[in-house]
């Protein structure tokens, strides 16, 4: 809790040298370069943001969800986690989280998924995978290069049998995580529009994303 405060207390919004409000259900991608740190709030609570990282100058290095969990030996992500690439190195670390529970197993949404769990009356309505390809298409890349992803702020209790549900959120209004860049990133974040489980409180909302340079 101590490096949490320290932290925390060092980063003055006023200093940010990126200051992004992203609205419900959007899309939003980034660079982070080395040694700046980036804070991922959700602003009004409950607000599941799905997140992918790419190495800044070779996109085919990007975030593994399965080299993260490995190297911590954990399924979830948090204080301390290093974000691995599937290149095995280590892109960001997790310096601070105000909620404590971030899933990287449950992937993002899509209309197809939607289709099969909620009916074909969902087929059309917006989705994460959607967003994501918005995103990555403007950096020259497409649908084949989104991989499993992070979902900051996300429930999702997994049973000793291996079984999840993702469940009603616990972040509160203004809770956040800030990492660290270990390399340039891009990062590339879709605010979850899904309306038919309980990962936004059915109820998406904006976020806020803010940039500061390393210290000297």
């Amino acid at each position: 809790m101590t490096d949490f405060i320290k932290t925390s207390a060092s980063r003055s919004l006023e200093n940010a040298v990126q200051d992004h409000f992203i609205p419900a259900e959007a899309p939003w991608s980034g660079i982070v370069r080395k040694g700046q740190t980036i804070r991922i709030e959700d602003s009004y609570g409950q607000q599941a943001i799905d997140t992918l990282f790419y190495r800044a100058d070779d996109f085919a290095e990007r975030y593994s969800n399965q080299d993260t969990m490995r190297a911590q030996g954990g399924a979830y992500i948090g204080t301390g986690t290093k974000i691995i690439s599937n290149e095995g190195n280590v892109m960001l670390v997790m310096t601070a989280d105000s909620c404590g529970r971030h899933d990287t197993s449950a992937g993002a949404c899509s209309c197809e998924s939607n289709t099969v769990r909620f009916g074909h009356g969902t087929k059309y309505l917006h989705a994460c995978r959607d967003n994501f390809v918005i995103e990555v298409t403007k950096h020259g890349m497409s649908k084949r290069d989104i991989v499993p992803n992070i979902n900051f702020f996300m429930n999702v209790p997994i049973k000793p049998n291996g079984e999840m549900t993702i469940v009603d959120g616990i972040s509160a209004p203004g809770d956040y995580v800030e990492l660290v860049a270990e390399m340039d990133v891009l990062c590339v974040i879709s605010n979850c529009p899904q309306i038919n489980n309980p990962c936004n409180g059915f109820d998406p909302t904006p976020i806020r994303v803010l940039i500061w340079d390393g210290e000297d």
